[in-house]
């Protein structure tokens, strides 16, 4: 039998065979420190995985374009409140995931099945290198309304006791992405965690700069996620002009926002004066050359190579020297957006999450050629903006779609596998603090779009283990997309 750090037994053969979740790390170099403890490469699995190209192939983009923007909306509300920087809501809650994944019913083998891989991909991301802690932790909060982050919920689990729990995973599967991460290992034996080395201690965190003087922003586009991102920056005080294709729709662009502002009136949280002012700092139009005295242009028009890098390509032409041009591309390389321009160093990514002026998300993408200065700028302006500000480099998935999907499409893999029914599944993920179960969150971000990334990520990483699951395929194939369509793994129609 499995014996748990908090002094419960579960038996290891009580657990489902959950197929894999796989692992985006890449070997991690020696030396690396982790709250003081030296971390080795060496082990299998998720650490000895590397990319075997870059992005999303082109036929898929129009359909990744939407990616998890939607989630934002429905989880939002489950936000924890106060410093940006505290890992976790609160200690009673982390102790019921505690003791869900210690459980010896149903429900604690599915919990285990699911969040032990999901740990593991999220230790193998930062022992690669591509994100820090904070940034890895503060993704999953904020991004996906979660409670705490993964490396967060590793240290209040104990890195032994998931240690074990992947062990026993990989006994079950034999799949080599169920070896826990080398950082886990290292930490399992020193008795230390993620946190460990910065409790009682003052952390110094350096505050991004403006390396760049930001006063007016451009932003090409005229949808949804344009019109909050233009809304955002105008709150937050700066003149903002935006263009689109027609006058009808940068005429929506204003209805939008001047409908958000009234919301924002009739809760209390605005007066007509702060609404006029918002409104007085914006100019639409339709001419690409209204943008030439911008000092950043975000651009979050449709996820089309082709049409972001002509886009690119004509903002090099126009946009002053020294103006950065973001992307909020959340599927493409902010690389080959880059080559359309002569000015690759200012080019980066600015992935911000859906609703704009909700979420506080933003993933700071920088390709190789990005300048560390911009970098920073992008950075401080996000956090000017009121946004928390998360940094990764050029590659699929960033962080946020990258820990996600897997997961959830390990959900319907244990559902195909006999672990539960969807219901028993979405329940005992919920009781695990999860603001939504995995089946009905796929059905909120579209079957159609979460097949898509997931393909993408098995096209990037090259590993089977990421292989979408036959019956997530299936529901697409049927025309079963979620609650778009009024049915997908579950039914909406009454």
């Amino acid at each position: 039998s499995l014996k748990w750090t908090v002094q419960l037994a579960a038996s290891s053969a009580q657990s489902p065979t959950i197929p894999s979740v796989a692992g985006v790390g890449s070997v991690v170099a020696v030396g690396a420190d982790v709250a003081g403890v030296d971390v080795v490469a060496g082990s299998a699995g998720l650490d000895s995985l590397q990319p075997v190209r870059t992005m999303v192939p082109i036929a898929r983009l129009n359909v990744v374009f939407a990616t998890i923007l939607c989630i934002g909306f429905l989880v939002s509300v489950m936000l924890p409140t106060g410093s940006l920087s505290r890992p976790h809501q609160n200690g009673h809650c982390m102790q019921d995931v505690i003791d869900r994944l210690a459980a010896t019913d149903q429900a604690g083998s599915i919990a285990r099945g699911l969040l032990f891989p999901y740990l593991n991909h999220a230790a193998s991301m930062f022992q690669s290198g591509y994100a820090t802690r904070d940034d890895i932790d503060a993704s999953m909060r904020f991004g996906c309304g979660y409670p705490i982050g993964p490396l967060a919920l590793i240290d209040e689990i104990g890195a032994a006791t998931v240690v074990e729990g992947l062990d026993a995973l990989h006994t079950e599967t034999g799949d080599p992405l169920h070896v826990p991460a080398g950082v886990l290992k290292q930490l399992a034996l020193g008795g230390k965690g993620f946190y460990a080395a910065a409790a009682g201690d003052d952390v110094a965190h350096t505050v991004a700069q403006f390396k760049h003087e930001i006063r007016s922003v451009g932003v090409v586009g005229t949808g949804t996620m344009a019109s909050g991102i233009v809304e955002v920056f105008a709150k937050a005080g700066y003149e903002v002009t935006y263009v689109g294709r027609g006058d009808d729709k940068v005429a929506g662009v204003g209805a939008r926002i001047t409908k958000s502002l009234d919301k924002a009136i009739a809760r209390g949280k605005l007066d007509d004066e702060g609404k006029a002012a918002v409104l007085g700092r914006l100019t639409g139009g339709t001419s690409r050359d209204r943008l030439a005295d911008a000092d950043i242009v975000v651009e979050a028009i449709a996820e089309d190579l082709d049409l972001k890098r002509e886009l690119f390509e004509d903002l090099d032409r126009i946009c002053k020297t020294g103006a950065i041009l973001a992307t909020t591309t959340s599927s493409l390389s902010i690389a080959d957006c880059a080559a359309a321009t002569e000015r690759p160093d200012d080019v980066i990514g600015m992935h911000f999450f859906n609703p704009a002026p909700i979420m506080k998300l933003v993933e700071v993408v920088t390709a190789d050629e990005t300048s560390p200065d911009v970098a920073e700028t992008v950075r401080a302006l996000c956090l000017k903006i009121g946004k928390h500000p998360v940094s990764c480099s050029d590659r699929a998935g960033f962080i946020v779609n990258a820990l996600l999907f897997p997961y959830l499409n390990d959900a319907v893999k244990a559902h195909e596998a006999g672990a539960g029914s969807r219901e028993e599944i979405d329940a005992a993920m919920k009781d695990c603090k999860q603001p939504m179960g995995p089946f009905e969150l796929l059905d909120v971000v579209g079957n159609d779009v979460s097949l898509a990334i997931q393909q993408t990520l098995v096209g990037t990483f090259g590993h089977d283990g990421w292989k979408p699951a036959a019956s997530l395929e299936q529901v697409v194939a049927d025309g079963h997309l979620g609650r778009k369509s009024g049915k997908g793994f579950h039914d909406y129609a009454s």
